[in-house]
């Protein structure tokens, strides 16, 4: 209970900054973690993981994996649903080595078939590898990537989920691209998730990007933002990302937010509480 109390009065302490002036006030509800499965050097088991969700207050996550973690998947999102943890989104990483536009990889298609087979109503977030991009002009890859995703997304409406676009490297790191493809694709409900860690270079026009990406964005993942500093910084040891939080806001953009794990070699709640001490430093 002492774990949840400080994770409560922080979050607060953050979204009661933020929240000034804005009739769209942020909770604790409005907040997940994001990169602890793949990212925990304990290597905790799905029981473990969701005790831990539960002693830190959270009430949904995002479920990253990889192919290791497949056995116990269904496990750990059966434990999730009985504990009144939303499942937000399950990670989909697709690379031309074993994804194709007309064949994803067995473990793609395994996690596809776990989300069918326990009737969850998520959004995969789909990250496409640069490697995809590097010898096409834009027009080829508008064209690739709106096939790639056109055929995830009829995949995930069949099992009525979503398909939210996630940036991370190369041509597909850039949200303005991911617009292109949403425009080619009006009648798949297609969104994005912004995620900090992957967005440095856009720090010196993030006004422009978030006024263009806000109305279609389902989620965005916070971490501490510095131009010229470290990828992975808790919240509150960059210069930018209270910043960045608030143009969001301006643009009417609320939630749900994301706290990072994303750490090699480090028990992932540590990573958590670290993030959840730098909202603290947010609020002054």
């Amino acid at each position: 209970m002492k774990t949840l109390s400080v994770f409560t009065y922080l979050t607060l302490l953050l979204f009661t900054c933020f929240g000034c002036g804005n009739s769209n006030e942020i909770n604790i509800q409005d907040t997940y973690p994001w990169c602890i499965v793949a990212y925990d050097s304990l290597e905790r088991t799905p029981q473990e993981r969701i005790q831990m969700m539960n002693d830190l207050g959270f009430t949904k996550y995002a479920y990253d994996w990889r192919d290791r973690h497949l056995n116990n998947t269904k496990t750990e999102l059966i434990l999730a649903q009985e504990n009144n943890i939303e499942i937000l989104s399950v990670w989909l990483w697709l690379n031309p080595k074993r994804d194709s536009i007309h064949q994803l990889s067995p473990a793609n298609e395994k996690m596809i078939e776990i989300v069918k087979e326990l009737d969850i109503e998520t959004t995969f977030w789909v990250g496409l590898s640069e490697s995809y991009f590097k010898k096409l002009n834009q027009e080829e890859s508008i064209e690739l990537a709106t096939n790639l995703i056109q055929s995830v997304s009829k995949k995930a409406k069949s099992i009525h989920c979503k398909v939210a676009l996630y940036n991370h490297k190369g041509w597909f790191g850039n949200p303005l691209n991911h617009l292109e493809v949403i425009k080619a694709l009006p009648n798949q409900d297609l969104s994005l998730v912004y995620n900090f860690h992957h967005g440095h270079q856009h720090i010196n026009n993030f006004d422009d990007i978030a006024i263009k990406i806000t109305p279609h964005l389902s989620a965005v993942n916070l971490n501490g933002m510095e131009k010229d500093g470290e990828k992975i910084l808790p919240i509150g040891k960059g210069i930018h990302e209270k910043e960045m939080v608030k143009i969001l806001q301006n643009n009417s953009y609320n939630g749900p937010w994301g706290i990072l794990g994303h750490v090699e070699g480090v028990d992932v709640k540590d990573i958590l509480i670290n993030n959840i001490e730098g909202l603290k430093s947010l609020s002054k």
